[in-house]
């Protein structure tokens, strides 16, 4: 089942989940939230925690820029990636960047406003800061570096309708989706890092902040009275949210097409009740807190900390191959940019003839899904070729070889013939006192098996529990009750990490009818009992 490991990471903090997907069937097998000094050190501690030191790593785009261009419709693929390249490079010119200190992704859309051209959502990014955020994850296997304010969209799969998310991280951003498609992305300069930094200066600790921010309720107008009385960091929090609700207000107002959802979602979720207040103040929009779609109908208490790590799940998804693969940033190496063919596949009426394709080689721009293809087909091509030439070389030496060897043994097979013909009689006349030895061999050692199985039955079963469970699950008595019954007295202090471990039991078989009561806890640990017979 292919995996990957999301990874999104800003300042002094960073939420990982990894995901697995196999067709339609989608789970999150661990996520979680993780403050850092050292980056490096937070993020080696991750790959470990999570076992991904071989698996796919999808991580998000840092301090990108967004613009957005129009270009006619009608253009062909190739004269579109031209305009929209000279497009780009007379924005940089007006607004002062340096076009080669940065690369850029693009995304064409339906422009809402005229028919007659389509809209690019443009986005670019320093290219020393993007080599320097991939440069930490050079051990790993990283396939992903995509922007979060586009991809976030995955956990909504494919919802119809009108639709923004307010993605509330350090930075706060509103993702505007009509009709399936990101039209639009705003960045608000107000986001939890100046929660974080205020608060943080009373506690000295972003655990200990993150800890109050997930005790603090939110009212709406009808119960503000509670709100000083309980939350005393509200005089901090308040101000923030109302920057982003005033700013989101003036936004969704000059959208083209009426938003009929908001989705909240990122850090400023552990705040209990803040869709109410939202909704409680903004000019109506429904509001509610954003869910990954293959989740929405669970009941599993994790949801909440799913939501926790939405930013990491999506990149996740993206990872494996969800959403826009447009916008992906993996710095590609030199022997992947082989001379290409374009094509030109327009036609301007039904009534014409079938489309004609013509080849080129074009070295510019980014390579289209034909392209790819023929690329990796004249590659295919040539290692077919070339493997073949150098089996063929080998093989024919090795027949060669074979042959001599052949000669020679047939000579000696034939002088053992001879031998095995004489020696046939003499083996037919012990053969009935062989078959009573050997039967009395086939007792003894079902006898000894059965000794011995029962006899290593709980160490093998120790072993095999020790390259399974978690570091967090502790084990407390293992008991074999009759001849194949196992009792397991075990306890953690989470929940998800006991169902990780119940789960590798069932899955490596290394109990049958596994089943386990609903725990009970004591102080800060969850105690369980599970039950499986040896295999």
């Amino acid at each position: 089942m292919p995996s990957c490991l999301g990874i999104n990471i800003e300042n002094n903090i960073i939420k990982y989940a990894k995901v697995f997907k196999e067709r339609e069937n989608t789970r999150i097998e661990t996520c979680g939230v993780k403050f850092y000094d050292n980056i490096d050190e937070a993020l080696n501690q991750i790959i470990e925690e999570t076992y991904s030191k071989n698996t796919q790593v999808s991580i998000n785009l840092s301090d990108e820029m967004y613009n957005y261009l129009e270009i006619f419709s009608l253009l062909e693929q190739k004269d579109m990636r031209k305009a929209i390249a000279t497009e780009f490079e007379y924005m940089c010119d007006e607004k002062g960047y340096n076009k080669n200190m940065l690369d850029s992704r693009y995304v064409i859309v339906n422009d809402l406003t005229d028919k007659e051209k389509v809209k690019v959502l443009h986005v670019s990014v320093n290219k020393n800061e993007l080599y320097r955020q991939t440069q930490k994850f050079d051990k790993y296997r990283l396939v992903g570096v995509s922007p979060l304010p586009v991809v976030i969209k995955n956990l909504t799969k494919n919802e119809k309708g009108n639709i923004a998310i307010l993605n509330i991280e350090n930075k706060t951003t509103l993702t505007i989706v009509i009709d399936g498609q990101v039209q639009q992305v705003n960045t608000i300069e107000s986001g939890m890092e100046e929660i974080f930094d205020k608060i943080n200066k009373k506690e000295n600790s972003y655990n200990k902040v993150y800890e109050i921010l997930k005790n603090t309720t939110l009212y709406t107008a009808g119960n503000q009275e509670l709100q000083s009385e309980e939350n005393e960091y509200l005089e901090d929090i308040v101000p923030m949210l109302y920057n982003i609700i005033t700013t989101v207000n003036e936004m969704l107002s000059k959208s083209v097409k009426v938003i009929d959802k908001l989705y909240i979602t990122g850090t400023a979720t552990a705040i209990n009740n803040i869709d109410l207040y939202i909704q409680d103040n903004l000019s109506g929009v429904r509001c509610e807190i954003l869910k990954p779609y293959f989740v929405q109908s669970a009941t599993s208490s994790n949801i909440k900390d799913y939501i926790e790590a939405n930013s990491a799940i999506s990149l996740a998804l993206q990872g494996l191959g969800d959403g826009i693969k447009e916008v992906n940033f993996k710095v590609l190496k030199l022997s992947d940019k082989f001379p290409v063919f374009t094509h030109d596949s327009k036609s301007k009426t039904k009534n014409e003839n079938p489309k004609k394709i013509n080849f080129k080689f074009d070295l510019s721009g980014s390579f289209s899904e034909l392209e790819m293809m023929i690329i990796r087909t004249i590659a295919g091509v040539l290692l077919v070729m070339l493997t073949y030439g150098a089996f063929s070389v080998v093989i024919g030496k090795q027949i060669e070889n074979k042959k001599e060897e052949i000669e020679e043994n047939l000579k000696y097979s034939n002088q053992q013939i001879a031998n095995v013909v004489s020696d046939t009689e003499k083996v037919k006349t012990r053969t009935s006192q062989y078959n009573e030895f050997i039967n009395n061999l086939d007792n003894i050692n079902e006898e000894i098996t059965e000794k011995y199985k029962t006899k290593n039955a709980i160490p093998n079963l120790l072993t095999h529990v020790m390259s399974i469970i978690p570091e967090t699950v502790q084990i407390l008595s293992v008991e074999n009750t009759n001849e194949k019954h196992i009792i397991i007295n075990a306890q953690s202090a989470q929940y998800e990490q006991i169902g990780f471990f119940l789960s590798e039991l069932k899955l490596n078989g290394i109990l049958l009818n596994v089943k386990s009561d609903l725990g009970v806890k004591s102080d800060s640990l969850v105690k369980v009992t599970i039950e499986g017979d040896l295999p």
